[in-house]
């Protein structure tokens, strides 16, 4: 079974064999092959009947939980990964959000949509409507995302948080990692980013 790109992506940053706490799971697809391709121990969290049921029958342990509670029980470095792939912007509580995954995680993985990418912009202001992309593909009305950022926010939260970048690779509107242009300006030219990030060392 093939991943979507910035599964793909994400999926990279994972060692082989490592524990792993999918936040916002959806359909299990990325654990099903971390667990079985490449040997990773693997939970995750969902809170949908939809994505809870699609995890059981592809034999991926899924708990129901809502992450923006917190993740109380669970034990401080309990997982050498934590994930939270597509979901940071539809949470309510991003921040405590992203302090819970790295309190439980040695180390995270954040993937997200960037709402500063040129088209976004360009939509909003030439057409003076919310804007839709691939990355972004609902209506203002029925999107569940609630807390869109850009590229810039988000590193800003990390610093405000005691957050460092190990490694960040900037995607494009199929998800797929971009070329060195859009290295130079990633807040206006990449679509989205996925992000391995680290307390920051004493």
């Amino acid at each position: 079974m093939s991943l979507r790109p910035d599964l793909d992506v994400v999926a990279a940053m994972v060692h082989d064999g490592r524990r792993v706490l999918d936040l916002g799971c959806g359909d299990g697809a990325l654990l099903a092959h971390l667990i079985n391709d490449r040997g990773c121990d693997g939970t995750g969290v969902e809170i949908s009947d939809e994505g809870f049921h699609a995890c059981v029958a592809r034999g991926v342990p899924v708990m129901v939980a809502d992450i923006d509670q917190g993740l109380s029980e669970v034990e401080d470095d309990a997982y050498d990964v934590v994930i939270l792939s597509q979901t940071l912007q539809a949470t309510h509580r991003p921040a405590l959000v992203l302090q819970e995954m790295m309190r439980v995680g040695k180390v995270g993985i954040v993937s997200f949509p960037n709402f500063a990418h040129w088209r976004l912009r360009w939509s909003l202001a030439v057409r003076g409507r919310m804007p839709a992309s691939r990355s972004l593909p609902y209506h203002w009305y029925d999107t569940p995302n609630i807390h869109l950022c850009s590229i810039r926010d988000f590193e800003t939260l990390l610093a405000h948080d005691d957050l460092r970048t190990i490694r960040r690779v900037l995607l494009d509107e199929r998800g797929r990692p971009v070329g060195d242009a859009r290295r130079r300006r990633p807040n206006l030219l990449a679509a989205g980013a996925v992000y391995m990030v680290g307390r920051a060392t004493p």
